[in-house]
């Protein structure tokens, strides 16, 4: 009896824990680092002030690039380097995806729609009209586009990745 009620109450517990968000994944990642370079607006200049592929504003560089490198790069730095913006963009992608699946009880669309409005305005909400809208469903769009053109990766023991059977 006593392992029957323990049992309950152990199964109780566990269900009023609140959901752990899940991890996001490379492709994921991947997928959103490319739906942002392609939905980054286009603005015609050749000096518009916005750098590299994905149009990031100067004054976030600096941090970002520390956060991500190590060391603070510049906006010329960056623009210069394709694989840096590159490899800041995904890292800051994956930290503001992880947090947006966390808020979003794991749903993969409200997390990428928050997620493209955060990198349009800073903010994750009250990007459901105007341009802003566009620019959401624009980086939703091209997310879905490349999340279908790539294979699911796992991390092997030995750190590498290897693709995956597609699932059926």
């Amino acid at each position: 009896m006593r392992v029957l009620l323990g049992g309950i109450i152990v199964s109780l517990g566990l269900w009023t824990l609140p959901v752990q968000a899940q991890q996001v994944t490379n492709t994921q990642v991947e997928a959103m680092v490319e739906a942002l370079r392609l939905a980054a607006p286009k603005t015609g200049k050749t000096n518009d002030g916005l750098y590299s592929a994905w149009q990031i504003t100067p004054g976030i560089i600096p941090s970002w690039s520390k956060q991500c490198i190590g060391r603070e790069l510049t906006p010329q730095e960056l623009e210069a380097s394709p694989a840096k913006a590159r490899e800041i963009v995904s890292c800051i992608t994956r930290r503001e995806l992880q947090k947006q699946y966390a808020a979003s009880s794991n749903n993969e669309i409200t997390a990428i729609r928050r997620t493209a409005c955060w990198w349009m305005t800073g903010s994750t909400s009250g990007c459901s009209s105007s341009s802003t809208a566009t620019y959401v469903q624009t980086v939703l769009d091209f997310y879905q586009q490349q999340s279908a053109k790539k294979p699911a990766r796992q991390v092997s023991t030995s750190g590498n990745y290897r693709p995956q059977a597609p699932k059926k």
